[in-house]
């Protein structure tokens, strides 16, 4: 877990978004840990409960749009019933001035570059740390469009790369930090020997893990390591 903004620092960021901010939040996430890790980021924006709307699914999010404006959306993509992908086109079509941030484990080309055609005004992702999270919220808010700079420079790679490039990653395939992980997973490593080997939250493990599962269409280790070696990218 990261460690709180100093008081100082908290205040800065709070007395820059300026005297009122701007509620209600819409946080559509599934994972009960990284929900509570948005809390607490919301919170040292200064955030208070009753300002934040948490849903788990596209439909829970649609129906809270439904009933009530939002000023700020904070979206996952790979949620239990379908992509966030489509809920960010749907909040841009009703509220083009919206503020929509993606916060993601995902760091595809294609999901990021759908995403923001769909409408996202910024896209960063979970294994950042607290502060980092609290600045791209804080941009959103002050009219920003913050990317992820891992994310940025994909971005720029794939705009100078030929469409017939060897580097770009084919349809389904694992990022380059899921191979890492994946790897990792192979020789038997637990989740918190792999975060303290790659200096990543257990969470930030863990989901990287998830997103590996659906790719493969797996649900356990054992089956993603013998699947991913039947596609070769396992030795």
């Amino acid at each position: 877990m990261n460690p709180p903004l100093p008081p100082d620092e908290r205040q800065s960021l709070i007395g820059a978004m300026g005297p009122a901010l701007p509620a209600p939040v819409l946080i559509v996430e599934d994972d009960a840990l990284m929900r509570e890790r948005l809390q607490r980021i919301l919170g040292q924006l200064g955030y208070t409960d009753d300002a934040l709307v948490f849903t788990t699914s596209l439909a829970q999010a649609r129906a809270q749009a439904a009933q009530q404006p939002h000023a700020l959306a904070l979206v996952d993509l790979g949620l239990p019933d379908g992509s966030g992908v489509e809920l960010i086109a749907e909040l841009r079509a009703d509220d083009p001035g919206l503020g929509i941030l993606v916060i993601s484990a995902w760091s595809t080309e294609e999901r990021i570059l759908t995403a923001l055609r769909a409408g996202a005004t910024g896209y960063v992702l979970k294994e950042r740390d607290d502060l980092e999270l609290v600045l791209a919220v804080r941009s959103v808010l002050r009219g920003g469009a913050p990317i992820d700079p891992f994310i940025a420079r994909r971005i720029l790679d794939l705009s100078k790369a030929p469409a017939s490039s060897p580097d770009r990653l084919e349809e389904g395939a694992l990022t380059s930090r899921e191979n890492e992980i994946l790897r990792m997973v192979a020789q038997g490593m637990t989740n918190r020997e792999i975060a303290e080997t790659v200096f990543l939250s257990r969470h930030t493990v863990e989901c990287h893990i998830k997103h590996i599962y659906r790719k493969l269409a797996v649900s356990t280790r054992t089956r993603a390591v013998h699947e991913a070696r039947t596609r070769g990218w396992l030795a």
